[in-house]
């Protein structure tokens, strides 16, 4: 029924017009419009200028938003009818004298729907109004006159849909939202899950497929596989290479912040995968807003060819993606292969066209390796016992009975050692090993080949007596030793990521003359030791006096020969040998002399920052970064560097540095990087300059363990993902669950999310 429509026609035969339909008067009133069990924001969105008690003036039903009728019934229902008891009810006009009586509101049939309209002393149906369509202004009813008592009549059905609609939790929209509830709580579980078993794999390297994704697989969870909606199991390879690539992204996008403006430094290094691709390791040096070096490996791209314009074109495209200008370039790291480090056409030579002070530096481990390799080949009993030494490894690790029997042989020893007191015994100690092999290009494999010779010399010796037992080659044995012993400082130096440029200079600086000290001093020091050896182990002796001729690899003695025993081993095999060595470490090292690097030192604080120098370092500014600093911060920085030298370099807190890295940290530390800004600044340059690419070298171990044999047809992007994730795992475990599945369900459209 219309809410135009008034039951006053039960009571009196009177025509309505439709002239008396009135605009409806707004009433200030604060309606709370919420229904018990109805969802808050919805009510919340209802003015209560558009709630109006007065049944004659409110506004019609149909003439709100069909959006915001639901909202308007409920508000209504909430309210009950208007029912006013405390007012005087005005006789009608016939000789009758009736009047609306306050006691049908008491009624049971009335008080649910019955209303009053003082303005008009008329009566309305609230169940009618609320379900009216458009108002027509008729005087009767047939929901009140003809078809009252018909349960189907119109009044009855307008009250059944009111009760139904306060029954709010029992709409369609609702049941369907409880439901979808349930199933978004369900696929969010599975998706955590998903989540977090491709993260834990990621960090261990691990495949992320199984051998057994089957329904009969004994590790299945309540919410995955069959129990889990067709189009939301989130186990498939896509979902997790996407997961995978979330993780990814967020660790560049977070290896990004840390470098924020800041310069930074490229290395750059190639190696073939398991599938014979050209992969290109990409690694960031920079130092961040903290003061800590750091070294992050970034990405790793396909190279289809290694000529320096592709290479070029694939690093410029990985840093323009996360914007990190050529420009702000200030060092590039290489190995020693002619198309990284050629001075016209080489990758060094290409960026340094853009980037003028993009500084290149040879990468120094590999240096290092090339001298020693270079040096034992040129002499040549040091090289014939590498070779010996190479042979006799194959022969004992490349059989495996052989390899039984050292390792029977070394435990029999280790017994017999400890029985005698000879050795200490506890947790760790005394191990079973095996020889460790010679690579030309693994650092510090040369030295621990030789110390697994030295530590298993009675065990090898049953497997290659006749070399092993000569006293020559035991003396190579023990001064190659030596020597790489002197050297390994160097290569831990360069190893260490972190270790910066100048330090590993003054290593250089220092491993030269306990070299030549060595060549002057060492050579008594060194017999005594191989003679000892030698008794040990039961091996001839010779007479060092006797005259020296070699045949057959045997010394036999001879009147007629010209030098002894002891001039052919120290002058031909021990002093030559260093001789080599000093020759290629200043022939190959020869750069660290550089007016660059030497120009840095003056910043160096080691030894109570023994080569400060203001002119140095003003100098190092000025000539070397004019592109960092203005000509008016030159000048400050020569007082600042006045200051400097009188409240840092005297301070006992700095004084007991010895790198660079820990100078740049302890200045933020103490905040007087903000003093002295500009110097700073200049350090912070200095420490981008690259030492070796050794973190190039790890992130190849990384692929080789990522990109097996059975795993050898991984794409390319996957395997940037996964090793950037398994290398830089700090990073990767900080990120929420919550940060990942939102970056997820952001990705694009998914259904049941």
């Amino acid at each position: 029924m219309s809410k135009r429509k008034t039951i006053d026609a039960f009571f009196k035969k009177k025509d309505v017009s439709n002239s008396e339909i009135r605009t409806p008067v707004a009433v200030e009133t604060n309606v709370d419009t919420s229904m018990p069990d109805e969802h808050p924001s919805k009510c919340s969105r209802i003015q209560s200028e558009e709630i109006d008690r007065d049944p004659r003036s409110c506004k019609q039903i149909c003439e709100f938003h069909i959006n915001k009728q639901d909202e308007i019934r409920r508000a209504y229902l909430k309210e009950g009818p208007s029912q006013p008891k405390n007012i005087d009810y005005p006789y009608n006009n016939d000789t009758h004298r009736r009047r609306f009586q306050p006691s049908w509101f008491e009624l049971h049939s009335h008080r649910d729907w019955l209303e009053y309209s003082p303005s008009i002393d008329a009566i309305y149906c609230l169940p009618c109004y609320l379900s009216s369509k458009k108002p027509v202004g008729c005087p009767r009813s047939d929901a009140f006159i003809s078809t009252g008592k018909d349960p189907n009549s119109p009044h009855k059905i307008t009250v059944k849909c009111c009760e139904d609609l306060k029954n709010y939790s029992r709409h369609i929209d609702k049941l369907i939202e409880k439901q979808t509830s349930k199933e978004l709580e369900s696929n969010r579980l599975r998706l955590k899950t998903s989540i977090e078993c491709a993260q834990w794999l990621a960090f261990q390297a691990c495949a992320i497929r199984g051998h057994d994704e089957s329904l009969d697989s004994k590790n299945r969870a309540s919410v995955v596989l069959e129990n889990a909606s067709r189009n939301a199991k989130y186990t498939s390879p896509t979902i997790q290479k996407e997961i995978l690539h979330i993780l990814a992204s967020n660790v560049r996008n977070a290896i990004r912040e840390e470098i924020e403006d800041a310069k930074f430094c490229i290395l750059v290094d190639e190696a073939q995968d398991e599938s014979k691709r050209e992969q290109m390791a990409i690694i960031l040096r920079f130092v961040d807003k903290n003061g800590f070096l750091k070294e992050r490996f970034f990405y790793v791209v396909h190279a289809k060819d290694t000529t320096t314009l592709t290479l070029k074109k694939e690093i410029c495209v990985v840093l323009s993606r996360y914007n990190l200008h050529i420009e702000n370039i200030r060092g590039q790291g290489y190995d020693g292969a002619s198309n990284m480090r050629g001075e016209w056409n080489g990758l060094q030579a290409l960026f340094l066209k853009e980037c003028p002070y993009a500084y290149y530096v040879h990468c120094m481990a590999h240096r290092l390796q090339l001298t020693l390799v270079t040096a034992s080949r040129k002499v040549k009993v040091v090289h014939q016992f590498f070779d010996h030494l190479t042979n006799i490894i194959n022969i004992v690790v490349g059989s495996r009975k052989c390899n039984d029997e050292l390792q029977y042989a070394q435990g029999e020893q280790i017994e017999n050692m400890i029985a005698s007191n000879e050795i200490e015994t506890g947790k760790g100690a005394n191990q079973i090993g095996t020889l460790q092999r010679v690579g030309d290009t693994r650092l510090r494999s040369h030295f621990h080949s030789i110390c697994s010779l030295i530590k298993m010399f009675d065990a090898t010796c049953k497997g290659a007596y006749q070399v092993l037992t000569s006293f020559e080659f035991v003396l190579i044995l023990h001064m190659m030793k030596e020597i790489m012993g002197i050297t390994n400082i160097l290569c831990q130096a360069l190893q260490q990521h972190s270790q910066d440029l100048l330090n590993v200079m003054h290593l250089v600086s220092t491993t030269k003359p306990l070299i030549q000290k060595l060549r002057d001093d060492g050579w008594e020091p060194l017999l005594d030791s191989v003679t000892s050896f030698c008794g040990q182990h039961e091996i001839d002796i010779p007479h060092l006096n006797a005259r020296y001729t070699k045949a057959r690899g045997r010394y036999h003695h001879q009147d007629e020969a010209l030098t002894t025993i002891e001039h052919h081993l120290r002058i031909d095999i021990f002093i030559v040998a260093i001789d080599f060595q000093l020759q290629e470490l200043n022939s190959r090292f020869c750069e660290l002399t550089t007016d660059l690097l030497t120009l840095s030192l003056a910043l160096n604080p080691k030894d109570a920052f023994r080569s400060f120098k203001i002119s140095d370092i003003c100098n190092l500014a000025k000539n070397y970064y004019p592109q960092d600093f203005t000509e008016q911060e030159i000048c400050f920085l020569k007082h600042q560097l006045q200051h400097y030298e009188l409240d840092v370099t005297k301070h006992p807190d700095f004084q007991n540095m010895g790198t660079i890295s820990e100078l740049c940290r302890g200045l933020e530390i103490s905040r007087k990087s903000k003093i002295y800004h500009l110097i700073d600044r200049l350090i912070r340059l200095v420490l981008t300059l690259p030492v070796s690419t050794a973190t190039t070298e790890r992130a190849f171990s990384t692929m080789k363990l990522l990109k097996t044999r059975l795993r050898n047809r991984m794409e390319d992007e996957l395997l940037a993902d996964n090793m950037i994730v398994y290398i830089e795992k700090e990073i990767a475990g900080n990120f929420t669950m919550k940060m990942i599945m939102d970056k997820f369900y952001s990705m694009k459209n998914r259904r049941q999310t």
